[in-house]
């Protein structure tokens, strides 16, 4: 599984990609994205994707639909 970015919440803060503990998370033409072959949602590394635990914005981060 996968999470992904919600271009039209996303602030550009900037604060989930230092963070993401698998590379993941990347700038794109002023907003983040999250490369969805890489995102293991922290799975093995923490309890919760630290994107998540991290975002100001509710819901900007969500699971990427299969």
């Amino acid at each position: 599984m996968a999470l992904k970015i919600v271009a039209d919440l996303c602030t550009a803060c900037g604060d989930c990609e230092p963070e993401c503990p698998t590379t993941s998370i990347k700038a794109k033409k002023g907003v983040y994205v999250i490369d969805a072959e890489s995102c293991t949602e922290c799975e093995g590394d923490f309890d919760k994707p630290q994107c998540v635990k991290l975002c100001p914005i509710d819901d900007c981060i969500i699971p990427l639909a299969a």
